[in-house]
């Protein structure tokens, strides 16, 4: 196999393939980057059996072939070399990495032991590429990255009245994205590891997708990125959404943002910051016996059953939410100091992140 491209074409395809490289892993062939040549094309695919990124660049063919090169050594050689035309030569015994006087000698993984995949037939579903990155961002940030818990480190997909659901939960908050019009068919529990690398492996405009019997296929110009699913039963999240809660509050997205950020000078994560939702807005208040305490008012529109509810959460866990939610303004709902809360946009929006209060 020998090969001649641009050194950033052909850098860009190798570190895309490559973030699915594991770094620790008992096959070391999982380490390498398997690289095909035929035609006018390299394909180039990396793996840790739970996520697959191929990638794919045009370049001049010298000698057909393929080879499995360590993953990391190549994407930074390659990425390292002057501007210009870089070659890449294989035999059986070295890997030639050379460009513009610069030359790396690397040795080749045993390619008979890469792991085989099959090459993907059926159509899927095409998604608006920027809509999908933008509800991965949303959902992903209420799972789990606790392994022992592997079911809540997922995110559900299913189909549902407007088209495709999302739902991640790490049993402290649960994020729900919605996106209408997407008919895909089936249900499974997708890697939100795997799926917050969509968008910089082969994120663009429109992005076919499809869920199979074991693994959630994505796929664009760019590549195709393949997701092992999570065997498991996900929690039954529709329970904890009440249907109405008799106290609300309205507020500034950015202005509560500011707040949070003053607030985060005094708490940790395990200091709870108090909202007090009564009459004209908010009263945040956060308090920690060896450092002091912060309190501000943020102005915003009240409604409720009660004359005022305190109710206390995580200051990382609401931030969390309040940054991915759309639009200028934050809507809080709440029952009463002890049972979750939601906070959307305040309109008929598609987005939800629920949040479960500390008790204080």
């Amino acid at each position: 196999m020998r090969i001649r491209a641009q050194r950033d074409d052909l850098a860009d395809a190798l570190a895309r393939a490559n973030r699915a490289v594991g770094t620790r892993t008992a096959l070391p062939v999982l380490q390498g980057l398997l690289c095909e040549v035929s035609g006018t094309t390299l394909r180039v695919t990396g793996t840790d059996l739970d996520m697959t990124v191929r990638t794919q660049a045009e370049v001049e063919v010298i000698e057909e072939g393929r080879a499995v090169i360590p993953g990391r050594l190549l994407s930074e050689a390659v990425r390292k070399m002057p501007v210009g035309q870089v070659t890449i030569g294989v035999s059986d015994t070295d890997i030639e990495i050379q460009g513009n006087g610069p030359r790396f000698t690397l040795r080749p993984l045993n390619a008979e032991d890469f792991p085989v995949q099959e090459d993907i037939v059926s159509e899927g579903v095409e998604v608006d590429g920027e809509e999908l990155a933008d509800a991965i961002n949303q959902v992903t940030i209420a799972a789990s990255g606790d392994g022992a818990r592997p079911i809540l480190t997922g995110v559900l997909f299913e189909s549902s009245e407007e088209g495709l659901r999302m739902v991640a939960t790490d049993s402290y908050r649960l994020a729900k994205r919605d996106l209408a019009g997407v008919g895909l068919e089936g249900t499974g529990l997708v890697p939100a590891r795997g799926l917050r690398e969509l968008a910089r492996t082969i994120g663009a405009p429109k992005v076919t997708a499809q869920l199979r019997d074991r693994e959630a296929v994505f796929s664009s110009p760019r590549g195709t990125l393949r997701l092992r699913l999570i065997d498991g039963n996900f929690p039954k999240y529709q329970s904890l959404l009440p249907e109405t809660y008799p106290n609300q509050v309205v507020l500034d997205k950015e202005e509560l943002l500011d707040a949070l950020g003053r607030v985060a000078l005094v708490a940790e994560d395990h200091i709870p910051v108090r909202l007090k939702l009564m009459e004209g807005g908010v009263e945040v208040t956060v308090s920690r016996q060896d450092v002091g305490a912060e309190s501000e008012h943020l102005s915003g529109e009240f409604t409720g059953s009660d004359e005022e509810v305190t109710i206390a959460f995580n200051p990382r866990y609401l931030q969390d939410g309040v940054v991915a939610m759309p639009g200028e303004t934050i809507r809080i709902q709440v029952i009463d100091s002890y049972k979750p809360s939601v906070l959307d946009t305040g309109t008929e929006g598609n987005f939800i992140y629920l949040l479960m209060p500390v008790r204080v």
